[in-house]
Order: structure tokens, then sequence, then C-alpha cells
């Protein structure tokens, strides 16, 4: 179950003591203040395990490109992710920053790559989980019971079943039969009552499927559970997933503080409230004005540090995380038809039923880059899938420098919702993922990375190439997540 408040701060700071830092004689260290009190997973009661995935360790200016170049160089024909462990720690010193109330539990369902769960848990991220899998997955990594939410309002009793034996006790509900169903499972739950409370725009909307009215249902609910003789202990809602307001969570915030007072004249012992997710996860986006939006909704209607507060992020984390490569394996040149031009097809090798599975499901817009620079001018094309599906299709009309087989296209900001999802359909591989991590962020963080179980190796660095050269001063505890490092050396520790 969720910690009460008045037992204090969480296991990650009451077990926490300040970080020890490497020095080195060619490196200045950032200072991180949000990561500034982790230590080697102290926070965890068992030592977490992944795969033993290889780490690559970059010194010097760096960036996504430039290791897939290197990747390229090395005969690498199938598709792959690089993956910044970096970003991900960027972001969350970020989230604690500009709002250092607000606890974010990771929304596995976006992606539930292990080594970027248990990279969030070392950091001190909770988790929503949705199922008995997903469950089973971050208690695997070490996670506590107690940083785990089972947010999903409609869940199979096999898996509040699991749930109960695994010590996950917080759970969402949003309908009578709900709670049933739990009162017959898990009658000693911890129950959380999510709302309704939709953003005027979302990348994918989810109040049409979960959540209850705030002004009719709520209420009845709460009273319901008194007489079931449940427990509820807070209130939830989720403005979309890539919500595209930021008010919304002002007004979620101010229904919820009524179905607090609703949920104490019940009888209920209201203390936990979450605000869901919504929350901007590519390159360029920035949480600074939804913090502004929630620190002064919180300050209004739940000024005390009573109440615990939690949300739900999921591509925030995930999205910018993760760049995917792909290969250009055959095209067609189609002539053209009345005034339009000559239209060439190309085909890679991902699409829609691998990581392309955001385009039909995330309602995601790709755009491809050329992984090398090309003179020439764009001209009208388009870009399939390798399966046999017609449906197949990346993006039906676009512009790009003609490209050759064998070249190579850059896709950033596919890490949410892309993993978890694609398929090895007619035969495709699912891409790999080639995790990196910042030298000077490795130093600072060393007991952290130390915790998932991932191996740090050495390689040679990789070719240069002018386009990809930039200070690589992203590493700054500057709170604004426009980017991260941008450059092109590499070089990896060995053995670290």
């Amino acid at each position: 179950m969720a910690p009460h408040p008045e037992r204090g701060p969480s296991l990650a700071e009451t077990s926490a003591r300040p970080l020890t830092r490497h020095a080195h004689e060619h490196l200045t260290l950032v200072d991180w203040p949000a990561l500034s009190h982790l230590t080697s997973a102290s926070h965890l009661q068992r030592a977490m395990k992944v795969t033993e995935q290889q780490v690559r360790v970059m010194q010097g200016p760096w960036s996504p490109a430039s290791v897939a170049r290197d990747e390229v160089l090395r005969g690498h024909e199938e598709p792959f992710y690089i993956m910044d462990l970096g970003e991900v720690a960027r972001r969350y010193n970020t989230w604690k920053e500009l709002m250092p109330r607000v606890q974010p539990f990771y929304a596995v369902k976006c992606n539930d790559d292990k080594l970027l769960v248990s990279t969030l848990a070392a950091l001190g991220a909770g988790f929503d989980c949705a199922s008995k899998a997903e469950i089973e997955l971050v208690t695997g990594l070490g996670v506590t019971p107690d940083r785990i939410i089972f947010a999903n309002p409609a869940k199979l009793s096999s898996h509040i079943r699991y749930a109960r034996e695994a010590g996950v006790t917080t759970l969402t509900v949003d309908s009578d039969t709900e709670l049933l169903k739990i009162k017959q499972h898990m009658p000693d739950a911890e129950l959380v009552v999510r709302i309704r409370c939709d953003a005027s725009s979302a990348q994918c909307p989810l109040g049409i499927k979960f959540g209850c009215d705030p002004l009719l249902e709520a209420p009845r609910l709460l009273k319901l559970a008194a007489v079931l003789g449940l427990n509820v202990v807070g209130i939830s809602f989720h403005a979309g997933s890539g919500a595209g307001e930021t008010a919304v969570y002002s007004r979620g915030i101010r229904l919820a503080r009524a179905l607090f007072e609703a949920g104490d004249a019940a009888g209920h012992r209201m203390s936990l409230l979450d605000l869901g997710g919504g929350f901007p996860g590519h390159h360029g986006s920035s949480i600074r004005e939804v913090s502004q939006v929630i620190s002064e909704a919180l300050s209004t209607y739940f000024p005390s540090g009573g109440v615990r507060v939690i949300a739900e992020p999921g591509r925030y984390f995930a999205a910018a995380a993760y760049t995917l490569f792909t290969l250009v394996h055959a095209k067609r040149q189609l002539p053209a038809e009345g005034e339009a031009p000559p239209h060439t097809m190309y085909f890679i090798n991902d699409g829609v039923y691998g990581s392309f599975n955001c385009v039909l499901y995330d309602h995601q817009i790709v755009t491809p880059e050329l992984l090398q620079e090309s003179p020439e001018s764009p001209t009208p094309c388009s870009i399939w899938g390798p399966s046999c599906d017609g449906l197949d299709c990346v993006i039906g009309s676009c512009q790009l420098p003609p490209l050759s087989i064998g070249s190579w296209l850059v896709w950033r900001n596919m890490g949410a919702y892309t993993i978890p999802v694609a398929s090895p359909f007619n035969g495709f591989p699912v891409p790999t993922v080639k995790p990196v991590l910042d030298y000077r962020l490795w130093v600072l963080l060393r007991d952290v990375w130390s915790s998932t179980g991932a191996v740090f190796s050495h390689s040679s660095p990789p070719p240069s190439s002018p386009a990809d050269c930039s200070p690589s001063s992203s590493l700054s505890p500057s709170p604004s997540p426009e980017g991260w490092a941008r450059g092109n050396d590499l070089c990896e520790l060995p053995n670290c």
C-alpha cells in the first residue's frame, strides 16, 4: 500500500545518505541537487537485477546519431534504438526540482524496458502498474510494494489476488462492481477513486473508458465503500495521455478537494492525491508551465503537508530517451500522374507492426531525418514497413532527398508506446536497444547505475561528423528540459 503521509518521508528519502562523488582529474562534475541524496540503491530492500545489458559510457561530446554511425560501420543491418540513460536521469532531476511535492510513479505500460524501469527504480521513482505481469516485472527488480499503485480501474480477479500476495494493496476503482470485486478478493485494500477530468485536447483521450463522474458517481462510490467496510484513501484523475492543456490539472485538483471532504464525511481517511499522467516527453517540450499550474493548485486546495501527492508520468521519461534507426533496404519509383510529380516508395526494416505501431495506436506523428547528410533537394516520397501487409505504411507522404539502398533514417522521440507493443510479424525482428550514458553522469551517480545490474563496457570512439558537434553542457543542473547532449566523440570505460 502507499505509505501514509504521517509515516514520514518515503523509504528512499529516509535511508539515503549524501552521494559520494568520485573525483576525476580531467572532468568537472556537475551538481544535480534533486539527485544528490541517492546512494547505491539503499532505498531498495534487495539488490536490483536486469539482464546483463551492456551500457556504453560516453566521454566528450556525442549524440545518438554518432553512436549509430559507429554501429552501422560495424555492419549492423537490423533496426535498433540508441537509449540515452542520461536523458532519463536528467528528466527525473527536472521533475524533482520543479515539483518536489509530487512523487513520480512511472506508468510501466508506456515502455517496460527493464533497464529503463530499473534505472527509474534506482533513482527513487514509484510505479503505476496495470496488470499482474507489470507488478511481477517491477517487484522482480527489487521495488517494494509500497512504491506501486495498481492503477487499472477494471482489474481481473486473478490479478487482484496476485497483487494481494505481492503486497500491493493500493488499488484504483471507478465503479461499484469494482468495489464489490475488491471486497471479495482484497477487503483490506487502500482504494483510490478515479474521477473523469479530461483535457480539452489529448494525444490519447482516456476519459471515454475510465473515470467516474466527479459530481454524481464519485460521492456515491465513497458512501458505498463505507457501507461495504472498504477503506478509500484518495482520489485520482487522468487528463489523457499527451495532454494538450495544463489548466486541466487545476480543475482535477479542485474536484479532488471537494471529494476529499466528502470522503472524510463518509468516514474514510483521505490521504492520497494522484494527478495521473499526460505530461509531455518529446525533445523540446517542457513541464515548467504544468508544474506551475500544479504547484499553485496544490497550494490553494491542499496547502498542508498532510496529503501525499503522486503522478503517473509515462512518455515524459521514455519518449526522448530512445532514438530509432532504420535501414532503407528497397525502393520503388512511381511515375508522374497528371500534375503529380514522380514519387518514390522507400521500404525500411521496421514498420507499423514493430516500433511504428505508435502511428496507429498512439496517434504519433513521426518525422524521419537522415543519418548521413545529403546535398540533394527533397523530393516526394513515402515510407513503408517491411511486412507484406499493405497497411504497413509509416508515412504516406513526405519530402526527403533521394535515398539509396543502404541509407539509414533517424527517428527521434520513439521511446513511448513503441517497444511494448511491437511484434515480429512476418518474421521481422523487433529492434534491439543499445543503451548509452554520459561519463560525467556515470561518475556522479555511479552507485545508482551499478544497482541496475547493467554491464558498462569499453570501445573505440566512433567517427566524427561536424553536424553533431556541440558543447556537452546540457549536463547542467538547469531544470529546463529542452534537450540533451549533442556531439560526436565517444569513449567508454573498461568493465566499470
